[in-house]
């Protein structure tokens, strides 16, 4: 199985959920079978490092972002994914735009497919450091839900 998170500029949201459902992935010994990655609709972050304020409230919750580098979402992903989950509706109209009609990921919203919160990851960057802690609240409820999908699909 191999799924791509995906959010505006890939510097905090999708990375924040890359990083918390390999730990995930992980920790259940699925790491072989299961393939994560995540991109950004825009290019403007393309080969930067996570926002700080991500990597820092990450890194207090057990979670890695250090390596991880913005890229933007290309068309090859849509044969390359499984599942690609976007963290809010503008980042899924924007892939449901460039997919391409021959693909065969699934496209959905990351908690909407869990009927988690209001739906949609909000966006942390202009908000403060709270804002980053609600992030890995929702993703870590999330990715739990997840992972228990790929357990009965596996």
């Amino acid at each position: 199985m191999r799924i791509l998170f995906v959010c505006m500029g890939n510097i905090c949201r999708s990375p924040t959920a890359e990083a918390v459902f390999r730990k995930c992935v992980q920790d259940a010994g699925l790491d072989s079978r299961i393939t994560i990655d995540s991109a950004g609709t825009g290019g403007w972050h393309v080969g930067k490092q996570a926002d700080a304020r991500a990597c820092q409230a990450a890194a207090q919750r057990g979670y890695d972002l250090s390596e991880l580098r913005a890229r933007q979402v290309v068309v090859d992903d849509f044969k390359r994914f499984d599942l690609i989950l976007a963290m809010d509706h503008d980042n899924l109209e924007r892939l449901q735009a460039l997919c391409p009609s021959d693909s065969c990921a699934e496209l959905d919203l990351f908690l909407r497919r869990y009927r988690l919160g209001k739906g949609t990851v909000p966006d942390p960057y202009y908000c403060g450091d709270e804002g980053f802690e609600h992030v890995l609240d929702l993703v870590e409820h999330a990715s739990m839900a997840l992972l228990d999908e790929l357990r009965r699909r596996l």
